[in-house]
């Protein structure tokens, strides 16, 4: 029998998941499945593996990247979740699997160099949209690129100007994630662009100069000098600059949520509206959903530390209120939405500014998304979730900007 099984693998779908630990052969899977237990289908399928003299780290050729989005749709549905997201959602899913078939190696063992070089989820996104013939549609923005000089240098930004309308418009000033360490403007380009589009406003999309070569404060320095160049620029660009507001993912939320504590202990005018997506508001590392999630992609714990390690220098300084928001004080800030993700290590500590901020005067819209992993934002044209948290932000903006 398993002699057969073997001899049929060229045939088969072969789905790589978690860094190839170990391969589910679909046709394999579907052929038998009702005729033997699930526990035999997996210890089958590791035979075959070795057999085949299968590698952990390896990239294999899959057979199934031309197949039709219905056969990878059924694929997906058969492939078992993993132990940190029981109940992820199916699409969600696939860009987790997609990620995971790259083979690339955990961030934490390398260099930032090269950590910076490895596949990312907008990599996996824009696979499956090629794979499953989903169509891209037409930009409604223009963009150019722009330097902005800060304290030592310049940092790359990315303008998005509605295509349609003559101004001026509202500006939003978007900060990228990446824990301060890897990422840029192309890799948070979906989400950038899709707020550009949906609220009909400017977007100028920053970079910032990153650990371990620049080391903390830098970026918040950065991140604040942009939003002060964007004040002086506003008009230049078409813009309306007593429409400002401001919105980051994950580390750029937490540098966004420094940038109007900053304007407003400078006396600099404050964004009308700040949008947090997943931001990196605490230290705690052994908060519930750390210890949760702790083993989740595509950010985990042993992630989450790496970036402490290459921004911050000295873990000890975690402590402070720029990284750990939920320790600043909080009040005078402007309304606030914060997007949690509910597969994310990041989890508690969102809610727990939400609810800082709150204690603090603010009124805050805070919105949770199950079954999906940090980094789901951008995701709109994928992830159905994503599509919904992108327009819960548009619709926030548009009525702090009285569109």
């Amino acid at each position: 029998m398993l002699r057969k099984i073997v001899s049929d693998t060229r045939n088969v779908s072969i789905i790589h998941y978690w860094h190839g630990n170990f391969i589910i052969y679909n046709k394999f899977l579907l052929m038998f499945k009702r005729k033997f237990s699930y526990s035999f289908l997996f210890a089958s399928s590791l035979f075959v593996l070795s057999g085949c003299g299968g590698n952990s780290g390896s990239q294999s050729k899959n057979p199934a990247d031309n197949s039709s989005a219905a056969d990878t749709s059924m694929a997906a549905t058969v492939l078992p979740k993993p132990d940190w997201g029981s109940d992820i959602r199916p699409e969600m899913l696939e860009v987790i699997n997609k990620l995971s078939s790259y083979g690339a190696l955990p961030l934490e063992s390398l260099s930032a160099t090269e950590a910076r070089k490895q596949p990312t989820p907008t990599t996996a996104v824009m696979a499956l949209l090629k794979e499953k013939n989903i169509t891209i549609p037409a930009s409604q923005v223009d963009t150019m690129s722009r330097l902005i000089p800060v304290t030592g240098g310049a940092v790359a930004a990315r303008i998005y100007t509605p295509k349609s309308g003559n101004g001026p418009f509202p500006v939003i000033v978007y900060y990228h994630g990446g824990g301060w360490v890897i990422a840029d403007l192309n890799t948070y380009d979906a989400s950038a662009r899709g707020l550009a589009e949906q609220v009909g406003a400017i977007v100028v999309s920053v970079h910032y100069r990153q650990g371990p070569e620049h080391l903390f404060p830098t970026a918040h320095q950065d991140a604040f000098a942009a939003y002060q160049w964007t004040l002086k620029n506003a008009a230049s660009l078409k813009g309306d600059p007593a429409k400002i507001a401001v919105v980051g993912e994950s580390a750029g939320g937490n540098l966004a949520a420094n940038v109007s504590i900053q304007a407003r202990d400078k006396k600099t005018m404050l964004p009308l509206y700040q949008a947090l997506i997943y931001p990196v508001a605490n230290n705690d590392m052994n908060s519930e959903s750390y210890i949760k999630y702790a083993q989740a992609k595509p950010l985990n714990k042993p992630m989450m530390g790496w970036f402490v390690k290459n921004y911050l220098g000295d873990t000890l300084k975690s402590s402070d209120p720029r990284i750990s928001l939920v320790k600043a004080n909080l009040k005078g800030l402007p309304p606030t939405t914060i997007i949690a993700a509910e597969i994310d290590p990041l989890l508690t500590e969102g809610k727990l500014l939400a609810e800082r901020l709150q204690e603090a005067g603010i009124a805050v819209n805070y919105k949770r998304y199950d079954g999906v992993t940090h980094e789901f934002f951008g995701m709109a044209l994928f992830v159905p979730e994503a599509k919904d948290a992108q327009g819960v932000v548009a619709a926030d903006l548009k009525k702090a900007f009285h569109l």
